[in-house]
């Protein structure tokens, strides 16, 4: 299937699916790297781009996985592969785990062209790690931290997790403490979820973790407040930056643009239709040699899926959105039962209004999840 001719706010994701080891929260489709498979998907990741290359996009992403566990001759072929295929993204995204930084690696990213690394540290406390699963050391935090500021790329992104069994408002308040002293110019901080095939998962269904919605509550306010005073705006529910420093790419997918995904379990919207690669390292490079791509999960989209998802995914966003202005673009009617939720949600004191824009209050923004099933609940 060829993609859709290029259009303004596009957007490229490639997942690199190899990983040292699986951390008991994520869900993430991953494998262990050995270098055969790693050949393998570094030569159907260069035929898939050239099957279906994008032409120019405005931003990259590499996820996993973990794209730094790569050696830098790797990065470089993967780098140059996808430029021949989707140009020079003018921010382009890397993810790193602090255990795979090193110095050749980062020179090879910024010698491609990378302008953005983010690295999952998730905490800065060994008991809290160890309750995740984790295998770097805060001591490893640090040494990679060091490399990547020497290495001078234009922007800086830490992800951190909050309401970890066992993680008090005390140790949460000092591992923000701890990454605000870093000085990166974007943080992410996400609520542990408990995903199903996950390791946490079997622990909350045994009964040895719990979820505590009132704890996270209070860390999900603790966190915008100190993070606000320090010089962070919030711009989406989970993440901060300084000035200039929002993640574009991101941006792209929560304001409804186009996006196309290489590699296994890559996921794509792009042309008014989203697919799924498939899950798997094997099936995904049986398609890509014989130059059918296997696509799962695929839906054409009408013009209400759509609008839907712009409201669900834009009032996750501190600026809100234009209702009637996002009816237009999809050429569609902004449904009798959603105009009246926004009231009620307004009634409530969930949603404010400014002019013809409208978007979550704090309260809101806390009940941001149930917010956006109702809207989609009045599109059906």
């Amino acid at each position: 299937m060829n993609p859709a001719p290029f259009q303004p706010g596009t957007a490229l994701y490639l997942h690199v699916p190899f990983c040292a080891s699986s951390c008991d929260f994520c869900s993430f489709y991953q494998e262990q790297p050995k270098r055969g498979d790693l050949d393998r998907y570094l030569d159907a990741i260069e035929r898939e781009l050239a099957l279906h290359p994008p032409g120019p996009v405005e931003t990259a992403f590499w996820g996993g996985g973990t794209p730094g566990l790569l050696p830098a001759d790797d990065l470089r072929r993967l780098g140059h592969a996808m430029t021949r295929a989707a140009g020079q993204p003018s921010e382009w995204s890397v993810e790193l785990a602090p255990s795979s930084v090193r110095a050749d690696k980062l020179a090879a990213l910024k010698e491609i062209g990378v302008t953005r690394v983010s690295m999952g540290v998730q905490s800065f406390d060994d008991v809290t790690l160890d309750a995740l699963g984790r295998r770097h050391s805060p001591k490893q935090i640090m040494d990679a931290w060091e490399l990547i500021e020497a290495a001078g790329f234009a922007s800086r992104n830490l992800d951190l997790i909050f309401a970890i069994p066992g993680q008090d408002e005390r140790r949460w308040t000092e591992d923000l403490r701890r990454a605000v002293a870093l000085r990166p110019d974007h943080l992410s901080t996400y609520c542990l979820t408990f995903e199903e095939d996950t390791a946490m998962f079997v622990k909350l269904s045994q009964g040895k973790v719990k979820i505590d919605r009132e704890l996270e509550a209070r860390l999900y306010r603790g966190t915008w407040e100190q993070l606000e005073a320090l010089g962070y705006a919030q711009y989406e529910t989970s993440n901060f930056a300084r000035p200039g420093h929002a993640c574009r790419h991101n941006l792209i997918t929560w304001e409804m643009g186009s996006w196309i995904g290489y590699g296994p379990s890559a996921a794509s919207q792009w042309g008014a239709r989203r697919w799924t690669n498939p899950a798997n390292l094997d099936q995904w490079i049986q398609g890509i040699e014989a130059g059918k791509p296997v696509l799962e999960q695929v839906k054409d989209l009408t013009p209400a899926d759509l609008l839907s998802d712009a409201l669900v995914f834009g009032l996750r966003l501190n600026a809100g959105v234009d209702p009637a202005a996002l009816a237009a673009r999809f050429a569609t009617d902004l449904p009798t039962a959603v105009d009246t939720l926004f009231r009620d949600l307004a009634a409530e004191g969930l949603l404010e209004a400014d002019g013809r824009t409208i978007r979550l209050t704090g309260e809101g923004r806390m009940r941001a999840d149930a917010v956006g099933v109702a809207i989609l609940e009045r599109f059906d």
